[in-house]
């Protein structure tokens, strides 16, 4: 099958892209991985015309609106996210007339009308940079309350609204699955990602994105790691580093949504181009610039 889905994405000039936490078959087979604003950063330079992204709806949608011109195909159109879905346009706007000297800072992990409502987008490995270069006193941080926390810990000059939104796989971790992990492998580094609990937070030896996970890997000394974000991750990490250990601390650390993508999922939308992704150009337009002007902000 994984032959049959690499000749048909020749054939029909497809990209095959694939998130980080995905399933291990999907990440082999796929021409890129990452995490969701790369890829869809990818999907914009590359010259194919058609786009498979292996993924959630909100992420084929961002690449719907930086490559308008493109077929974009979600393998799996119930491959949803809860923290996206706990927020509406109506809701976001709502919110905007309560606090009408607020700028929105907007999580990519979010709907297409969501980020048209939005001043400007923020990615996990990003979201302080972008914080910092907002002139506003006031932020509304939506829809993630944990990274809207890590943020507002890191721009203490500012005053942060949060969305009750949240990640239910990494909201999930407990103290205690730490703490039990780190007793059991007390030579191993912590690294999280920025969507778990404060709490969690306070015992990482290093905070970061998906992308920000696989450089720490490489770069540090430690031989044993232990990873706290969806267990996707741990395909690549292990590729990548076959000399280290890398430990899931929960079981709760699987994202259903990400693992419904199944490979005859990709030879179907490859064989009959469906189901394709689009976005209405007003709304792509608005979600666009705000996409844009995140951007355009330097890396600290």
């Amino acid at each position: 099958m994984k032959q049959q889905i690499k000749q048909l994405a020749c054939e029909r000039d497809a990209l095959l892209i694939a998130h980080n936490y995905e399933r291990d078959e999907i990440q082999e087979i796929a021409d890129i991985t990452g995490d969701s604003l790369a890829l869809s950063i990818e999907a914009e330079k590359t010259d194919k015309q058609v786009i498979v992204f292996c993924g959630v709806h909100f992420m084929a949608e961002s690449a719907a609106i930086l490559a308008p011109d493109k077929t974009v195909l979600l393998p799996r159109t119930d491959a949803g996210c809860p923290m996206a879905d706990m927020v509406t346009a109506e809701g976001l706007r709502e919110l905007k007339r309560q606090h009408p000297d607020a700028t929105v800072v907007t999580y990519v992990n979010s709907s297409a009308a969501v980020k048209a409502e939005s001043d400007i987008c923020c990615t996990s490995s990003n979201a302080v940079s972008v914080a910092r270069s907002v002139g506003a006193d006031k932020l509304l941080l939506v829809p993630d309350r944990n990274l809207g926390r890590y943020i507002a810990k890191h721009v203490p000059e500012k005053e942060c609204i949060f969305w009750p939104g949240y990640c239910p796989t990494h909201d999930r971790l407990s103290v205690e699955e730490i703490l039990q992990a780190k007793a059991e492998h007390p030579e191993a580094l912590f690294m999280v990602h920025p969507e778990c609990r404060p709490e969690i937070l306070e015992l990482a030896d290093h905070i970061c994105s998906t992308s920000g996970m696989y450089d720490y890997a490489a770069q540090s000394p430690a031989k044993t790691f232990i990873v706290g974000t969806e267990n996707g991750i741990l395909w690549r990490l292990r590729k990548d580093n076959p000399n280290k250990e890398f430990i899931t601390p929960s079981r709760c650390l699987v994202c259903p949504d990400m693992k419904l993508t199944r490979l005859e999922d990709v030879l179907r939308c490859l064989e009959t181009l469906e189901p394709r992704v689009t976005v209405p150009e007003e709304i792509r337009r608005k979600a666009k610039l705000a996409l844009d002007k995140m951007l355009a902000v330097p890396r600290d």
